[in-house]
């Protein structure tokens, strides 16, 4: 008698790893990035969050994708909707995904083998190849090149910042921390946040051989990202840095918006959440703010 050939076993599912996919609005490049994460050898836990989509985003996640976790907000909340997949997420270490990114294979397991080996590290950010040519995204050269001093015994170069998109958390750290501050909406999130995890005195670090893809979405609001990015600046040096820094970034805008309309916009926009910012005002650590003055050099 002749044995039957063995089926290929399924690789066992990592049960330190899961996935936040943010989404809005872009139904057929989530449907794309749901696709390529369960093909990962990781099988990871997947949580789509759909900030309020009013495409066909629901019906494709729903319909096509049953093994996932879909959660369809009622307003867009910008990059803290990922606040919502994390606490979902019940894995150790939370892959952030926008609808336009994703892991390549191994380095899921990569990052929480990192992240097993070194309790005190919050975030590891990955190298983002870009498009189909697989161009290193220029954020990746400038983060390799931190010049903040490294940690004794931990992996890769020390930041005070990451990509939201292509970064592992560890979920605890990630929601004792807050997560994404809500009134930011999108633009400079990451920077908040890694400025309360460093305070808190967790570490983050890039990772060159934990890879992610990038395929940029056509559907972007690139003026209005770039009002937000301004207006989020000025509030996170009114939040947590020195009112002499917090100041200077201040005047700063202040000149620029003389010749730029959309500056000026984003500085009042800015000047109507000082209350909130007042409120809030928490300043970092001297040695964060060493941190943050190193890399404003």
């Amino acid at each position: 008698m002749v044995a039957e050939p063995l089926r290929a076993l399924a690789p066992r599912p990592d049960p330190r790893v899961g996935a936040v996919v943010l989404t809005h609005n872009r139904a057929r490049e989530v449907a794309r990035t749901i696709e390529r994460l369960l093909a990962l050898p990781e099988r990871p836990r997947i949580v789509v969050v759909d900030n309020g989509s009013s495409d066909e985003t629901p019906a494709v996640v729903q319909r096509g994708y049953p093994a996932v976790q879909y959660v369809r907000l009622g307003a867009n909340l910008g990059a803290s909707g990922r606040n919502v997949g994390v606490w979902l997420c019940d894995r150790p270490y939370v892959a952030l995904c926008d609808d336009d990114t994703w892991w390549e294979a191994g380095s899921l397991a990569r990052a929480a083998s990192l992240l097993d080996a070194h309790p005190s590290l919050a975030v590891v950010s990955g190298k983002v190849l870009v498009g189909e040519s697989g161009w290193v995204d220029p954020t990746c050269h400038v983060m390799a090149r931190s010049p903040l001093r490294p940690a004794p015994g931990l992996p890769g170069v020390p930041l005070l910042g990451f990509l939201a998109g292509a970064s592992m958390v560890r979920r605890t750290a990630f929601l004792a921390a807050g997560g994404f501050e809500r009134r930011l909406f999108l633009g400079a999130e990451e920077a908040l946040l890694a400025i309360d995890l460093a305070s808190a005195g967790w570490a983050l670090a890039y990772v060159d051989d934990v890879v992610i893809h990038h395929y940029p979405s056509r559907l972007r609001d690139a003026e209005g990202r770039r009002r937000l990015l301004a207006r989020n600046a000025l509030w996170i040096a009114w939040l947590r840095r020195p009112w002499r820094r917090a100041l200077a970034r201040t005047l700063a805008a202040a000149h620029d918006g003389l010749r730029d309309p959309m500056v000026r916009q984003a500085l009042g926009e800015a000047l109507r959440g000082l209350p909130w910012v007042l409120r809030q005002r928490r300043v970092a650590p001297s040695d964060v703010e060493q941190g943050l003055r190193l890399l404003e050099l």
